[in-house]
């Protein structure tokens, strides 16, 4: 149940960083804390912690990203840029209908239902975002899936639950797989 990371902070007693406030696309704005114990604790400067910076490395090597999935749980949501501020981004409208593809596709399997849209308009104004600053290297395709469930259990998800919740995710990802592919950039 620890969503942190474990380096120690100085000159407190409170360990580690949200990952998905330590990105340098709004660091350190609403949605994100400058307080070391708060779980939602951005760090003291964007990509410090060595698993942001590992993929900041990666795509910045790469060159060539077309599509960014990140996946978190919970709350049954398909989410894409922007979460820092309310400005939509440019491709938006294609973006939108993306996930909506893959969602629906997702609920053919077993019916589960998500919600979809942008970071900010959909769940809350999040800085700091691992998705956004994907989004802003030029990963159009961006999205963050929050799996199941939508709070009856939580992050304690049910053994019996997590291949069933593979299966469906995996058909949302090909739409946006197969979308990213079909509409090159």
């Amino acid at each position: 149940m620890w969503r942190k990371t474990r380096k120690p902070n100085p000159g407190s007693s409170c360990v580690g960083v949200d990952p998905n406030r330590n990105w340098d696309a709004g660091f350190g704005g609403p949605g994100a804390s400058g307080h070391a114990c708060s779980e939602t604790y951005r760090g003291p400067r964007a990509h410090s912690e060595s698993e942001v910076s590992s993929i900041v490395d990666f795509v910045r090597s790469h060159g060539n990203i077309k599509a960014f999935v990140s996946i978190h749980s919970y709350s049954q949501m398909l989410l894409y840029p922007y979460g820092y501020t309310r400005q939509p981004v440019p491709e938006q409208a294609e973006l939108h209908a993306v996930a909506k593809k893959a969602i629906t596709e997702l609920a053919s399997l077993y019916g589960t239902r998500y919600k979809y849209g942008s970071i900010i308009t959909t769940i809350y104004q999040a800085s700091g975002g691992t998705i956004d600053w994907t989004y802003n290297q030029g990963i159009k395709y961006s999205y963050t899936f929050e799996l199941r469930d939508t709070g009856r259990y939580g992050f304690a998800l049910p053994a019996n639950q997590i291949i069933p919740t593979a299966q469906e995710t995996w058909l949302a990802l090909m739409v946006i797989m197969e979308h990213a592919k079909a509409n090159m950039y």
